[in-house]
């Protein structure tokens, strides 16, 4: 028998600041430094910040310049994705020994269904501290988790007592957590749509419900009709297993801009070659190639072509990314190159894990 929706236990595991833990667990002598992952302080975008740069206002997607003027004494390394993606296998095979409904959102964070488990413990509280207690014992590196009755509260409750804690969010208690919580810490509601807030009056979970469906739909969209839910703590959202992967992509952002198309092809060619190898790991092909170029500026443009058969080897791959380069002139030059294939062979990638769109 199913089990009813407000019975449900799901956990949210989140690691701490993962790739910043990584690079200072593997190198000792950065531990306690401001840490940056990638980027570097005279171009580039931050992948990840150690908590002791975050006291600083650095933050992942930040630009590298203006996080060394917030943090004098940042220090940055380049990503190792490998490495990060190994440890990442590591803490997925302890998440299946206590369940095998098990939803990955990235390298780094998951949600477990706890329901039923292989424990056979009826506390996700207790489970969700030792999964937290069994990751540090096998990788040395600390995890949050956030407990509750569906995938978005455990999902908000994770982040409540960072870094190194949880936080459980009980049945009764859903109601009143919801809505005492600022409205910048519901999932899903960023800085943008915070501030449209702002101007109706939300600033907390209580000042949102008090909004008709008709208002939110009106001024959000489908995004109100979601917020209309979330905030009344409705999320029926089963905990997927076999998440499927959208699209698989690979992208480099260069030292220098590039101004010359004959440059760019040669760019082009060593990422054409590691999205074929990504594609090879997991025997994905796909029909659409998606060209991202970014100009000095960040103005972002995609250009996207679809092929009438599944491609999945370099040379169709690059063949089809020259072609959209070539498709109309370049506005500017250009800091960033990315290809990406979408519209993925159905019967493959079913059993493909979520794959990070890595800067390399």
């Amino acid at each position: 028998m199913e089990t009813p929706l407000h019975q449900r236990k799901i956990i949210h595991i989140d690691m701490d600041a993962f790739y910043a833990s990584v690079e200072q667990k593997d190198f000792p002598e950065l531990k306690g430094k401001p840490l940056a992952v990638g980027g570097s302080e005279v171009r580039g975008v931050i992948s990840a910040a150690s908590y002791e740069a975050r006291k600083f206002g650095v933050r992942s997607a930040m630009s590298g310049v203006l996080a060394k003027k917030l943090c004098p004494e940042l220090v940055f390394v380049r990503p190792r994705f490998e490495r990060y993606s190994e440890i990442s296998k590591q803490i997925r095979k302890i998440f299946y020994e206590y369940t095998d409904l098990v939803e990955p959102l990235s390298l780094d964070e998951a949600y477990l269904d706890v329901t039923q488990n292989k424990k056979g413990n009826p506390s996700a509280t207790l489970l969700a501290q030792e999964i937290r207690k069994r990751i540090f014992e096998v990788t040395g590196l600390t995890a949050s988790a956030g407990i509750s009755v569906n995938k978005f509260v455990a999902k908000v409750a994770s982040d409540y007592n960072k870094p190194n804690g949880q936080k459980t969010v009980n049945p009764d208690e859903v109601a009143t957590f919801l809505e005492a919580l600022d409205i910048k810490k519901f999932y899903g509601i960023g800085k943008v749509t915070a501030e449209r807030m702002y101007q109706f009056g939300i600033y907390t979970g209580m000042d949102l419900k008090n909004q008709s469906l008709a208002f939110l739909e009106k001024h959000f969209g489908k995004s109100g009709v979601h917020y209309y839910y979330i905030v009344r703590g409705i999320h029926n959202s089963p905990v997927k297993p076999n998440r499927i992967s959208k699209s698989v992509g690979a992208e480099r952002t260069f030292n220098a801009n590039l101004s010359s198309e004959v440059f760019m092809e040669e760019r082009l060619e060593s990422i054409a070659k590691e999205l074929e190898k990504r594609l090879q790991k997991y025997k994905i092909a796909g029909k659409t190639v998606t060209l991202k170029i970014k100009y000095s500026d960040f103005t972002l443009q995609t250009r996207s072509k679809t092929l009438p058969y599944f491609i999945s080897e370099k040379s169709l791959l690059l063949a089809t990314a020259k072609e959209l380069l070539y498709q109309e002139k370049l506005k500017d030059s250009v800091r960033l190159l990315g290809i990406s294939l979408h519209n993925l062979n159905t019967e493959i990638k079913k059993t493909v894990a979520v794959q990070l769109k890595f800067e390399f």
